[in-house]
């Protein structure tokens, strides 16, 4: 628990839906305010609805309405002048026109709140109370003589529509009868509904309220008119309706937009509407079950999904098909939906969730924003990975609004982002008015927010996403993406990684970015051609990238680029194992690299980025990645600090190119990797190469092969050059002049920076490896980790066991997989261990005896954990595998209660030793005495949950043990035992009378036996024929058996997690909690008294059944089956005290 490493995991799952109020922009009885070009609150600010009618909040006033009335208007000339026998204009009224600009300055109106959101009609003014803004003619299409014309009047409330001139004058005096109407070309006018209840009007008069217009835009239908389309909904009555007037004249047509949408706007700020309450709860339940709703990001308007009407109608479905609707628009929070209006028939009740089935869109895929200056359209373009763009058709009075939002949720989700990857097509001023993105601190610089983001809007499982963040690291923090955490698809698919990637970018967090050991094959040679918007085409500064062809690359080259581009602190980049593509034959015309090459080094190579340390280990490079390297490396300005190409598959001429490349990086060139590769090493030419560089200090030739000779792979004079901290010669030949420059190296003070040196498998014996100790020997005790596994530390033993018994080892050692022939030696090298005083941390780890440990062996172990007092770190696990197996043996239970005296061990890792019971318990005893124990790695020992469960029962009273693994190898083996042993019994045992062994007894025993305590009790001989059973076990008594063991597993595995807990509190000073209630006082839960009444409660069960066949002892079968029972003896007494402490800790 104290790794500084985090695993992180995501969630997108949002609070739940929290009750919604409804709100007044203004409070009843408040004085009269000034409008002067103000944006009301939109609906979700401050946690609280809009009173906006066509949005949630009000919109932000367009600059170019009024200009564009001016210039389509003539100038204004009081009524008075004009002459009575004049025929009246085909624009109405000019002294209404004129009032439409001498309002424009200031309004002033007496601020009012409905006193529910049913009742907001009573604060529009009447029909006939408003002032005549524009007026006209509207005649219908029909034959000459029957040709109706209905009268348009727009006052500054509403928009009226009459049967006939005559009608509108009655209601408005002022405007002339239709005997002074002169003949002229008129306009049409037809109102039609939307898809969702849409009406239309045939009362001798019908207004529309300006506050419930949703949008007005022009409309391309295809006809020979200058059509314009006014759509309006009425919340609380749910009636939603769209007016179409079809002008032929262009200058009148613009004369109507203009003047309805300037009208209608000032009507909104006047006299605002807010959302129902009804209609709010409708569209964040429709959030909700989306799981994207949350209180402080929830925006909500009115829109019209337009129809995109291009081209000319055939038949009445395309007309269907083409009709605009209105839907609300919501910004969640992370999705725009659009959600469609609740139906008629459920106004007054609640919707069904069933019903909500409208479209959504991450807003992390936005393309492009689109606003039309002339009219209320505007055009949103989302984009998902490798799929054409997805158009939405939209108008809104609140245009403006939604735009802005929309941008400050995308800036929201992407805070980094010094740049949008979406077009912004919006009027100039606009761009003066964005709204400021809420400050909220988060760490990683909002990484997670990003991620899932992107993960919500590409459709990914978070869940599936596992990374974690490295602070200790060289070039810290370091982020290094995990495998999934799905067993079942251990690779992460295109669009998990290009989601993870996309978070990734701009990030100013991280120094370092790991990809090592997790596939990028799926995105390699993946292009995506629908789309350039992820394209970097900038640096993070704004400068221009200039790369041919960048728009062809593949998706992995794009991503890889945009990560070293847009970030200033990015300095390591590793793919080790990332790619596990072969490059084609030399020469051959498919030839391509591996994508990575080609993305980084002609960055490097121009200095657009600051990644300097690059690792590619494991991946085959081809010649077109070597010429990218070598293009890049010769130019000194790219300061390259490492490139790593071990394991690449580099024959001798890739190999020499590569060194001489990189050869011209001696000023800052810090590491140096070839390991691994196919190519022959010449000492004489590598010296050449390696002398040009002066600063290296980690040096990896590990599993190389070298050209014969008498000469060392390193120089002397080579190695006194460098301050080196890390030297790997792992399964690399070394001879003895090799030995012998290492030996001299390492008497030199100038070796005193070095903290790892790697010589496993190098076929060093004993006595060349008491030389190397003796060479880094020190007054004190060298802080240096030395590898020596697997070598033949057997031959000249003697030293070797001098060296150690001396203490002249450094203060770390590891020598695994150490193979003796006679198990003496091992005992002896044991015994110099206990007298050693140098060395903290000791890994003797599979090591390979002729047997198992005999008692002279494990009494000298023993001693070792009781009286060493240096050792801090000691590994004595095993090894299981298919074709070697290597363990002390069952008597390693009783070396382990030497750690009961132990007071300096912090570490001990004893895995794969088959402890079985016995040595369940012996840890049991030294976690009730050892108080100095930090972590105990004891998996894969064959512990069965009785076993786990005495374990956890001795961390009752321990208050320092802070890690325990949960036994998962352990739980999947017993399990696949206890199925395998049933199977048996079923498929053998039930037809035959015969016995059981003792062995699958046993088995069943202690796992069955564990998962139901207190009811079972089993024998461990019994002599004669099983008696035959009432009725055969079925599938679910098997599966009733095997749940119950699982559950019983995670039960403890959930105790001894609070026990952790509860230490890990203590040593950080915090309060303990998360202590678990005690054995003997923990209530029985209800789902385990359930557990108890279905496992056994009654003999006639089919578990009882079964018990029978197995020689189980209860009460039924005690009085059903007495003559079986009086062979059977008593239970083994460690299977009865693990039976009793599980009993004591009540599981049930």
């Amino acid at each position: 628990m104290s790794d500084r490493r985090r695993r992180r995991s995501l969630s997108i799952f949002r609070p739940p839906l929290a009750p919604l109020t409804p709100i007044d922009d203004e409070p009843p009885g408040s004085a009269p305010v000034t409008l002067k070009k103000r944006r009301p609150t939109s609906f979700g600010q401050d946690q609280s609805p809009s009173s906006s009618p066509t949005s949630a909040g009000a919109g932000v006033e367009r600059t170019n309405s009024q200009s564009s009335l001016h210039r389509l208007l003539p100038k204004n000339r009081s009524r008075n002048l004009q002459k009575a026998s004049r025929p009246s204009s085909l624009f109405g009224s000019l002294r209404s026109l004129s009032s439409l600009h001498d309002e424009d300055e200031e309004l002033t109106k007496t601020a009012s709140s409905p006193s529910s959101f049913h009742s907001v009609s009573s604060a529009i003014p009447d029909v006939a109370a408003g002032m005549i803004i524009h007026h006209g003619p509207l005649p219908e299409a029909g034959p000459m003589f029957r040709k109706r014309c209905p009268y348009l009047v727009l006052t500054d409330h509403h928009l009226i529509r009459f049967k006939s001139q005559d009608r509108a004058s009655e209601m408005f005096p002022s405007i002339a009868g239709s005997h002074n109407r002169s003949n002229m070309r008129h306009s049409r006018l037809s109102s039609s509904s939307s898809t969702h209840d849409l009406q239309t009007s045939l009362d001798n008069h019908s207004g529309v309220p300006l506050v419930h217009v949703v949008a007005v835009y022009k409309l391309d239908d295809g006809e020979p008119y200058f059509s314009i389309e006014i759509a309006y909904f009425n919340d609380s009555t749910n009636h939603a309706s769209t007016m179409t007037l079809q002008i032929h004249d262009p200058r009148e047509s613009d004369t109507w937009l203009t003047a309805i949408r300037s009208t209608a706007s000032k009507a909104r700020m006047v006299n605002s509407v807010p959302f129902s309450q009804h209609l709010v709860e409708y569209t964040a339940r429709a959030l909700e079950v989306e799981h994207d709703y949350d209180t402080n990001h929830f925006r909500m308007f009115k829109v019209v999904q337009r129809a995109n009407k291009a081209g000319k109608r055939s038949s009445s479905d395309d007309l269907t098909k083409l009709t605009s609707k209105i839907c609300i628009l919501a910004i969640g929070m992370y999705r725009v939906h659009l959600v469609p209006l609740p139906k008629t028939s459920r106004t007054s009740s609640s919707t069904s969730l069933s019903e909500l089935n409208g479209a959504f869109y991450g807003i992390v895929t936005l393309a492009s924003v689109n606003i039309q200056t002339f009219d209320d359209s505007f055009q949103l373009w989302f984009r998902q990975p490798f799929q054409p763009s997805s158009a939405l058709y939209l108008a809104a009075l609140c245009v403006d609004e939604v735009a802005l939002w929309l941008r400050q949720a995308a800036e929201y989700l992407r805070p980094e982002w010094m740049e949008p990857p979406f077009a912004w097509l919006v009027p100039q001023t606009l761009n003066d008015e964005l709204l400021p993105v809420p400050a909220e601190e988060e760490d990683n610089r909002a990484f997670d927010r990003t991620l899932t983001a992107y993960c919500a809007a590409y459709g990914v499982d978070t869940w599936n996403i596992r990374y974690t963040i490295d602070y200790t690291c060289e070039d810290a923090p370091g982020f290094a993406l995990l495998p999934t955490g799905n067993p079942q698809r251990p690779k992460y698919s295109s669009l998990e990684l290009l989601a993870i990637l996309r978070a990734l970018r701009y990030n100013e967090t991280f120094r370092t970015i790991s990809f090592a050991g997790v596939s990028l094959d799926i995105l390699h040679g993946l292009c995506d051609y629908h789309g350039w918007e992820h394209t970097p085409w900038t640096t993070r500064s704004g400068g221009p990238v200039d790369l041919e062809d960048q728009h062809k690359a593949s998706v992995l080259i794009q991503e890889i680029r945009a990560l070293a581009l847009k970030s200033r602190r990015l300095r390591r980049m590793d793919f080790s194992y990332s790619l596990t593509r072969r490059s084609s034959s030399a020469g051959s015309p498919q030839e391509s690299g591996c994508g990575i090459c080609e993305a980084l080094f002609p960055l490097c190579a121009k200095q657009y980025t600051n990644v300097d340390w690059i690792v590619l280990n494991g991946i085959s490079l081809s010649d077109v990645d070597i010429d990218y390297l070598y293009a890049a490396a010769i130019d000194k300005c790219c300061h390259f600090r490492a490139i790593e190409v071990g394991a690449c598959t580099l024959g001798d001429r890739s190999l020499q190119a590569a060194l001489q490349a990189l050869s011209h990086q001696g000023a800052t060139l810090e590491a140096i990797n070839f390991s691994g590769n196919f190519a022959r090493l010449e000492p004489t030419k590598l010296r050449e190469y390696l002398d040009e560089l002066s600063y290296i200090r980690i040096v990896d030739f590990s599993n190389i092969y070298r050209t014969s000779g008498q000469e060392p792979l390193l120089e002397l004079d080579t190695l006194l050059r460098w301050k080196l901290v890390e030297l790997d010669l792992s399964r690399t030949p070394i001879n003895a002049e090799t030995l012998v420059a290492l030996s001299k190296y390492l008497k030199d003070p100038q070796s005193d920076t070095l903290r790892h040196l790697r010589m496993d498998q190098c076929a060093l014996t004993g006595g060349n490896v008491d030389d190397l100790i003796r060479a880094m020997n020190r007054p004190e005790p060298r802080d240096l980790h030395f590898w020596i596994s697997d070598n033949h530390l057997e031959q000249e033993h003697d030293r070797l066991i001098k060296a150690v018994g001396q203490s002249l080892t450094p203060a770390h050692v590891t020598m695994e997989m150490l193979e003796y022939k006679e198990e003496e030696n091992f005992r002896l090298l044991v015994q110099a261990w206990i007298k050693n005083t140098s060395t903290t941390y000791l890994d003797i780890s599979k090591v390979s005896l002729p047997s198992h440990a005999g008692p002279d062996t494990i009494s000298a172990l023993e001693k070792l954990l009781a009286e060493n007092r240096t050792i801090e770190f000691l590994n004595i696990a095993g090894e299981e595998a298919h074709l070697e197996v290597a363990n002390f043996g069952s008597d390693l239970n009783r070396a382990l209660t030497g750690l009961e005296r132990n007071r300096t061990l912090k570490i001990l890792h004893v895995e794969h030793q088959k402890l079985g019971m016995p040595g369940a318990n012996a840890l049991a005893s030294v976690l009730e005495e050892n108080t100095t124990l930090l972590e105990l790695h004891c998996s894969g020992n064959g512990f069965s949950l009785q076993a786990l469960t005495v374990i956890v029962r001795s961390l009752a009273g321990n208050t320092t043990l802070l890690y325990l693994p949960s036994m998962d190898e352990d739980r999947v083996a017993a399990i696949k035992k206890v199925d395998k042993e049933i199977d048996s019994i079923r498929d053998s045992g039930m037809r035959s009378l015969t016995m059981p062994t003792r062995a699958t007894v046993d088995t069943v025993k202690r796992s069955i036996g564990a998962a139901m305590p207190g009811q079972l009790s089993f024998s461990s001989r019994r002599s004669g024929p099983l008696l035959p059973p009432k009725k055969q076990a079925n599938e679910q008594d098997l599966n009733l058996v095997m749940g119950a063991i699982s559950e019983k597993w995670a039960h403890v595995v959930e105790i001894l997690q609070g026990y952790l807990q509860r230490n890990y509190n203590l040593a950080q000073g915090l309060p303990p909690e998360g202590i678990p209630a005690a054995e003997n006082e923990r209530p029985v839960t209800g789902r385990s008294s359930t557990s108890g009444q279905l496992l056994g409660s009654s003999d006639a069960t089919p578990v009882a059944e079964f018990n029978r066949q197995l020689g189980a002892d209860g009460p039924g079968s005690m009085a059903t089956n007495k003559e079986g029972m009086e062979g059977f003896q008593q239970e083994d007494e460690d299977v009865e005290e693990a039976l009793m402490m599980a009993k004591k800790l009540s599981l049930e």
